[in-house]
């Protein structure tokens, strides 16, 4: 099985840039997308049906901004949008999809973590959300062992994970509490997939659009698959893909052996 996770920076922009086509092309049985930037009544579902893909979508309230969407070619068991948190339902930051496959089941849940970048009231509402986070996945904890968070965490954990970590210290992304709060993620059993198969640096997922930086490999991995504890048994493989080019993030995929 193939999940991926993919900020596309606007669903509408991607599909402009052969974003369908892709798709065709990587046949995952799920993908994760992130900052679609669209109302779900503007969508072409039928495009997404016809390449095998049933289609979730979660829209911010605000146009044109945020959002989240799940194309999966396995049937859910059940989707719930948002986590009542609700400035973050408001941005349609959190969706979830309950599955069973092959008798296995698990929650997958998409998220999109606020950015702190544009201000000090963001940065302070995004400290919120995580602590908020930490509750609703509590909660899901207590129906479902079987977990996958996966989405745009907006949160670089380590220094190998951004490229110039001491430039950036009191950079939103990368300030210590954030980095903490992912610590302490991992020790309440979530596992850094990608990180669980490759330990290697200069491996990123976004680049600033500013200074040519994606051709110098200037970016930072903020974009993650976290597994839960029990459910790690069936990863076997965890790859950013970024030679794919229809956002300033690209997509990163996880493979399970289910």
């Amino acid at each position: 099985m193939k999940i991926i996770t993919y900020n596309v920076n606007g669903i509408r922009a991607a599909l402009k840039k052969d974003f369908a086509e892709w798709l065709k092309e990587i046949d995952a049985d799920i993908v994760c997308v992130q900052e679609i930037k669209i109302d779900e009544q503007l969508v072409d579902k039928a495009l997404f049906e016809s390449l095998g893909y049933e289609s979730y979508w979660f829209s911010a309230q605000k146009k044109g901004y945020s959002g989240t969407a799940i194309l999966t070619k396995i049937k859910p068991v059940s989707v719930q949008k948002g986590s009542s948190m609700q400035q973050s339902d408001d941005e349609g930051r959190v969706l979830k999809a309950n599955f069973e496959v092959n008798g296995v089941s698990f929650s997958l849940i998409n998220v999109y973590i606020p950015s702190g970048s544009s201000g000090t009231h963001r940065q302070e509402y995004k400290y919120k959300w995580l602590a908020e986070f930490d509750e609703y996945l509590e909660n899901v904890r207590q129906e479902q062992q079987n977990i996958i968070v996966c989405g745009d965490y907006n949160i670089c954990h380590k220094e190998i994970d951004i490229h110039n970590p001491k430039a950036n210290k009191k950079s939103s992304g990368f300030l210590p509490e954030e980095r903490k709060w992912l610590d302490d993620y991992e020790e309440k059993g979530m596992i850094d997939a990608f990180r669980n198969f490759n330990k290697e640096p200069h491996n990123y997922s976004w680049w600033t659009y500013r200074n040519n930086c994606r051709a110098k490999n200037l970016g930072w991995r903020i974009d993650y698959h976290f597994v839960s504890q029990p459910f790690s048994e069936y990863m076997t493989n965890c790859q950013i893909l970024s030679e794919v080019v229809h956002s300033d993030h690209c997509p990163v995929l996880l493979s399970l052996a289910l």
